[in-house]
């Protein structure tokens, strides 16, 4: 399978005042298409991998047949790959909120402003690299939590709902060391809550 960058569906500006058109710009073109072209790189190696979906490489990582040096590329650029697909699809500059989730976030986390607030604290605390996430465990419930580097909820085998990169390149144009700034920059322009 030949993999893809997503196109944006908006533009690099689109994002102004909360996230610089500039740090869209070099986070998508650059870092998230770097991801994709390692991470393809590799897959081309196992022809085995050619009818998977990089979802499912992730959700399978554990049983793969594949180098020990190519398995820990392999989930490193996938990870970088389909993480920054999920974050750029969650953001926008109109909000089209999925009123299921919002039920399911009021019901779980007591109310929209618990859940951001939870998030925001892991966001907030979370130590160098690395993304917050809102999943579905395998039983359907809502969970959020930390994970360093790429590592992807598919590899516990959860499906991500929303992404928030903490990586530096992700805010430091615009934000410098003030992640907690960007935190609460990024949820201005979540569309789906």
């Amino acid at each position: 399978m030949k993999f893809e960058l997503p196109k944006l569906p908006y533009a690099f500006d689109a994002l102004e005042p909360y996230i610089d058109a500039k740090t869209v710009e070099i986070h998508y073109s650059k870092h998230h298409q770097t991801y994709l072209n390692n991470f393809q790189a590799i897959v081309d190696k196992y022809p085995e991998l050619d009818n998977l979906t990089a979802e499912k490489i992730l959700t399978n990582l554990g049983s793969l047949k594949i180098a020990d040096a190519d398995w820990l590329k392999l989930k490193n650029m996938g990870g970088g790959y389909v993480n920054h697909n999920i974050y750029w699809s969650n953001l926008g500059p109109i909000k089209q909120a999925d009123q299921a989730l919002v039920e399911q976030i009021n019901t779980e986390f007591g109310s929209v402003q618990k859940f951001k607030e939870q998030f925001t604290a892991l966001a907030t605390t979370l130590f160098g690299s690395g993304w917050v996430w809102l999943s579905k465990n395998q039983e359907g419930k809502l969970d959020i939590y930390q994970l360093p580097n790429q590592d992807s909820p598919y590899t516990m085998g959860h499906t991500p709902i929303l992404a928030l990169d903490v990586w530096e390149h992700a805010y430091y144009l615009k934000y410098q060391n003030k992640r907690a700034d960007y935190i609460d920059a990024w949820w201005q322009v979540v569309k789906i809550i």
